[in-house]
């Protein structure tokens, strides 16, 4: 009978620990509504080839390659990063055990000499026949908290997503220091043609000043004419410390990123060759979901946020905790390891039921459901930011062709233009001013057309890291 009744209790424990099990406490995660459109305005595509390249595959100058791969090994902010994904890795790898009961070994001695004219003094003289006690002990004592609320699980669930969290923060460092090794090296060639393009004109300058200075003395121009003629070589002259200025601090500014002492660059490539006519494919907005480490990262930090309001609610209800103990323990040295008579064991199970915390808990709980939102409103946030990039980057690429193709047609039209004034000049044609006028328009176009392949190229760069490219 006896067996019985221990077995139906059994039974009824064990249906307990189900029905238990089955309330667990918190809702699985579920993506919230986006809503993203099917394509983006500026390009409709069902492609996102681009997204998915290597870097090394995209960017194909082997000087740049060298650069961004440096970089990547060397950068402070990117090791920082790493570390902290170290960090997250080391409490998800924590969180897996957490479930399984804590196990701590002790080993202890005591000696108590109570006061003669005590009673405990009297009782130890009468009864032991000594005026002191002596303690030795040594054991395991085991301690599990039953996760019969699913908090363990949830406590599990938030630091596996923060590590993923820190994980994508990580590539989206990478990413970052991809397009700003990228831009900055741009940004050189594009100085180095215009610091040639300055140079250029400073030579053509100092010939116009000797022609101008030869048809005073000849008497067919004022002075007038020879100091606009110098006026307009030193226009040209001043860029040319200017831009070798602002070379030496965008070296130095791409050094510092790659971790290194200022210093020079080294590179050959020129800015026009890297300009290709190939399509970018962008695929669609939901794509962003799946390719860009920003986003990403800020899903993984709404996964944790949504578990961590499991864990504030489990925190709420009753918590079932087994302890155990046992060991040697024996009052002289001389017996303590006397088996079986110095064994001891000790079982016991508790429930707790929190019942007034001063608010603590249900302050808890609603903070962290108020946590989960604010991640919900970042996650759309990041969404919708990095949908607008992308179209931003598609617009930019569609009228800087169209910007190239008329600077390209000016420069040649002012080229022409300073030859043409040179000839009218020297047939007594043209006055001066006309040609010191187109020189300084050809100047200037030469100048726009760098800049306008910069941005080219720049845009490209956006596009690439706005659609999630750069840390494969």
């Amino acid at each position: 009978m006896n067996r019985l009744s221990l077995f139906y209790r059994t039974i009824v424990f064990i249906l307990i620990c189900a029905l238990l099990w089955a309330c667990s406490v918190g809702k699985n995660y579920k993506r919230p509504e986006l809503n993203t459109p099917s394509s983006y305005s500026a390009k409709p595509t069902a492609d996102s080839s681009t997204a998915k390249k290597s870097w090394k595959e995209f960017f194909t100058d082997t000087t740049l390659q060298r650069l961004i791969d440096h970089t990547l090994a060397y950068n402070f902010n990117l090791q920082l990063a790493i570390k902290r994904m170290e960090v997250s890795q080391s409490y998800a790898k924590q969180s897996r055990l957490a479930w399984l009961p804590a196990l701590n070994a002790q080993v202890s001695t005591a000696t108590n000499t109570p006061s003669q004219n005590s009673l405990n003094g009297i009782s130890f003289k009468n009864f032991l026949g000594t005026n002191h006690l002596e303690d030795y002990s040594i054991g395991l004592t085991l301690s599990w908290e039953i996760d019969i609320w699913g908090k363990i699980r949830r406590q599990k669930e938030a630091a596996l997503a923060t590590y993923l969290q820190s994980y994508e923060a990580s590539r989206a460092v990478q990413t970052s220091l991809v397009a700003q090794v990228a831009n900055s090296y741009y940004n050189l060639l594009m100085m180095d043609a215009q610091l040639q393009v300055a140079k250029k004109n400073v030579l053509l300058s100092d010939s116009v000043v000797q022609v101008m200075q030869w048809q005073k003395d000849a008497g067919d121009v004022t002075a007038l004419a020879v100091q606009q003629a110098m006026t307009q070589q030193q226009n040209a002259a001043i860029l040319v410390p200017q831009l070798e200025q602002a070379i030496i601090l965008q070296e130095n500014a791409l050094r510092l990123l790659s971790g290194d002492w200022p210093g020079t660059v080294t590179r050959s490539a020129v800015l026009e060759p890297l300009i290709t006519d190939d399509t970018l494919s962008v695929g669609v907005p939901a794509d962003l979901l799946s390719l860009r480490p920003d986003v990403r990262a800020n899903e993984r930090a709404l996964m944790a946020a949504n578990a961590r309001v499991g864990v504030a609610q489990a925190n709420m209800y009753p918590s079932l905790n087994l302890t155990a103990a046992g060991g040697l323990n024996a009052f002289k040295a001389s017996n303590w390891f006397i088996v079986p008579a110095s064994l001891f064991g000790t079982a016991a199970g508790g429930l707790l039921q929190p019942v007034f915390q001063r608010r603590m808990l249900k302050t808890q709980r609603e903070v962290a459901v108020l946590e989960r939102e604010q991640r919900v409103i970042e996650f759309r946030q990041s969404v919708l930011g990095a949908a607008h990039e992308v179209t931003n980057a598609l617009v930019k690429l569609d009228k800087l062709k169209i910007q190239q193709q008329i600077a390209g047609e000016r420069m040649q039209v002012s080229e022409q233009a300073v030859a043409n004034a040179q000839l009218l000049f020297r047939s007594g044609l043209a006055n001066y001013l006309e040609v010191i006028t187109a020189q300084g328009r050809a100047l200037q176009a030469e100048l726009d057309q760098a800049a306008i392949t910069r941005q080219q190229l720049s845009a490209r760069v956006e596009l690439y890291q706005s659609l999630g490219g750069g840390w494969r």
